[in-house]
């Protein structure tokens, strides 16, 4: 059996190893595929596995050996999943995987547009507290998380784990999810979409990218938030309209965003929100942490050999 990974270098940059795949058939990795050479590099391969590499409808009608595809993320809107299952090829995510690793980054972004950690650091390295006349300075603008409000767009795995934390910091949490009656998690009240946008001191993006959702955070919904408000997206870039959160934040509609997803990635270097005020943006790390990535590849490899027991798992299109 032979299995190709179209982009390795993402999940491992060095630091795990490939022996449980190895360890089923012929394995060869790849650190990166131009989306062009996805089919001539997978032309013998039974098992084909890829992170953010496109696998489209016309590189699986040239696989004739294809039989199953692997998603090494939870996300898997860069497979053609429908075309897979036109050839029956099952597609297997990995959710969960990340939970822990995304609610932990939702929380560092938070707490850095909160306290401003790093940016007081930095003056202070620069000389500003030495100059001072006082033993402290630059508590404006401080405040305490306890009795604001935090509004999730998403209650899945994820938004939960981020609900529970802001709890433990006497937090109120209000929610919008796409089916209320699944959703029954004690001390959070679910709401609609506008009003956890208008209500919220805090708004965090924890939504799939879907039809219905992408670019649904434009000027209508902005401008229904605080002020004060701050605007988090640990999810899919593309669930906002980049131009219009830019404008937001440069008008003071809103006081701040921080974001760890950007709609094209990586970024082109005119995306508005590179010179939008108050706006913290890191390179899509949520997922990324060595025991998150562990996690992925260990839950890959039980998911094949699910499959070539007869038994598939995770699969999102057919079976």
């Amino acid at each position: 059996m032979k299995i190709v990974i179209l982009d390795g270098y993402t999940i491992n940059p060095g630091d795990l190893d490939w022996k449980g795949l190895e360890a089923i058939g012929e394995l060869s990795v790849y650190d990166r595929t131009p989306v062009e050479e996805v089919a001539e590099r997978c032309r013998e391969a039974h098992f084909v596995l890829t992170n953010k590499t496109k696998v489209n409808g016309e590189a699986i009608r040239q696989l004739p050996e294809l039989k199953y595809i692997g998603e090494l993320a939870t996300g898997y809107d860069n497979i053609d999943i429908k075309e897979a299952a036109l050839r029956n090829i099952p597609v297997c995510n990995v959710p969960g995987y990340s939970t822990m690793s995304v609610a932990q980054l939702t929380w560092a972004l938070i707490l850095e547009m909160v306290c401003k950690v790093s940016q007081r650091s930095a003056v202070v390295h620069e000389g500003a507290w030495i100059k001072s006349k006082d033993f402290c300075f630059g508590h404006v603008g401080l405040f305490e998380l306890q009795g604001k409000k935090l509004g999730l767009i998403g209650l899945g795995q994820i938004g939960g784990a981020v609900a529970k934390i802001a709890q433990a910091f006497g937090m109120e949490v209000i929610a919008n999810v796409r089916n209320p009656a699944k959703h029954d998690i004690p001390g959070i009240r679910i709401v609609n979409r506008e009003e956890c946008f208008a209500e919220a001191d805090i708004v965090s993006l924890h939504s799939p990218l879907t039809e219905s959702t992408k670019q649904m955070v434009n000027t209508g919904l902005l401008s229904t938030m605080k002020k004060s408000a701050i605007l988090i997206n640990t999810a899919r870039g593309a669930l906002i309209n980049e131009k219009d959160l830019a404008d937001a934040l440069n008008n003071d509609m809103i006081a701040g965003a921080a974001l760890d997803v950007l709609s094209a990635e990586p970024p082109v270097k005119d995306n508005p929100l590179f010179q939008a005020k108050n706006c913290i943006i890191t390179p899509h790390i949520a997922w990324a942490t060595l025991e998150a990535r562990q996690r992925l590849l260990q839950e890959s490899v039980e998911n094949i050999k699910a499959f070539l027991n007869g038994s598939p798992r995770n699969v999102v299109n057919i079976f």
